[in-house]
């Protein structure tokens, strides 16, 4: 499956949990290899989540918190439209031990990824949503 966002390769994983997050509530969702772009499946998983922590050294190890944080990077590129559900997903990133805003740097100067979210113009924009 390809990224609708920048047409990279994508994994397909599981995601009940964080499903929620997303129209049409997926059991399984798509995580782009580049841009880490996470959109609904109508597949089956085909990847294991493991793998979504591998795709860059600025996610965390732990599999559920770095597609947390993956879903984080792409819910931001609507703030507006998904306040509550950024709010709910950094506070889950923190209780899990992650600052998302230091995250979100590291994964920015990840050579091996190329971001959709711009965060330099979205990091005042989250500083003000958080606080």
């Amino acid at each position: 499956m390809d990224c609708a966002t920048c047409g990279g390769d994508t994994l397909l994983v599981s995601a009940p949990d964080l499903g929620a997050y997303l129209p049409g509530e997926p059991e399984t969702v798509s995580v782009c290899r580049s841009c880490l772009s996470v959109a609904p499946a109508e597949t089956e998983p085909t990847d294991d989540r493991t793998a979504v922590a591998a795709l860059s050294t600025g996610l965390p190890d732990d599999p559920d918190t770095a597609l947390a944080l993956a879903l984080f990077v792409t819910l931001c590129e609507s703030l507006a439209l998904y306040r509550s559900e950024i709010e709910v997903l950094v506070e889950r990133i923190e209780r899990a031990g992650v600052d998302p805003l230091s995250a979100l740097d590291y994964l920015q100067e990840d050579p091996a990824l190329d971001l959709a979210l711009d965060v330099e113009r979205r990091r005042h924009q989250l500083v003000q949503l958080l606080d």
